[in-house]
């Protein structure tokens, strides 16, 4: 009889401990290797420190970090449907890098980019959405890099969600912050991309 007490006492606390899992609203961060964190632990890519910052704030969500390095916009909407399964609350939305850096046509970009906040919206109407823009290297040509980032600030407007310009505002192009790859940043250089995301993710919470 106390055996048995006791395991039901023990599942109690554990499907307890569950339900409040299940419970906690969760933060999707859908972007490729500058969110997945290349090069680097995932508890030092930004949306690692971002939890951090969440749980000293005492926001009760949990980040969950669907970053795949090399993902373009096409990918993200063939693996959207697995990472929805998280049922988020918030979507961060941070793809498109590898578009411009292959030479993806920009108008294809932003179409993938619009079929993703669709997609998004369609399992939750609620769902807080932030899309995160990027620039390009001078390199790729100005008419190029003009169209591409272009994309970003029509896509928020036609689609209404909040929008941060700049993913790597004050660490893209700066050797000191970049792995030697020259793209990928540094550990120094994630912290300073939570801060950026940070600013305004914290107005969606």
């Amino acid at each position: 009889m106390i055996l048995r007490t006791l395991i039901f006492s023990v599942a109690t606390v554990i499907f307890s401990s569950f339900c409040m899992a299940q419970d906690t609203p969760v933060i999707l961060f859908f972007g490729d290797s500058l969110t997945a964190g290349y090069g680097l632990s995932e508890d030092e890519a930004y949306p690692a420190l971002i939890q951090h910052r969440l749980t000293a704030e005492g926001f009760p969500f949990k980040v969950q970090n669907s970053g795949l390095s090399g993902d373009t916009t096409a990918g993200g909407v063939s693996r959207l449907n697995w990472a929805l399964r998280v049922k988020p609350e918030i979507f961060v939305l941070a793809l498109g890098a590898n578009d411009g850096l292959r030479g993806v046509v920009p108008a294809e970009t932003k179409k993938n980019l619009l079929e993703i906040i669709r997609r998004v919206r369609e399992s939750n109407p609620k769902i807080k959405i932030l899309l995160c823009g990027i620039d390009l290297p001078t390199n790729l040509g100005p008419e190029f890099r003009k169209q591409f980032t272009s994309v970003f600030p029509e896509v928020a407007k036609e689609s209404g969600v909040s929008f941060l310009p700049f993913l790597l505002e004050g660490v893209g192009g700066r050797p000191e912050l970049n792995l030697p790859d020259g793209i990928h940043p540094t550990a120094e250089g994630q912290k300073i991309m939570a801060e950026v995301v940070w600013s305004e993710l914290k107005k969606l919470l």
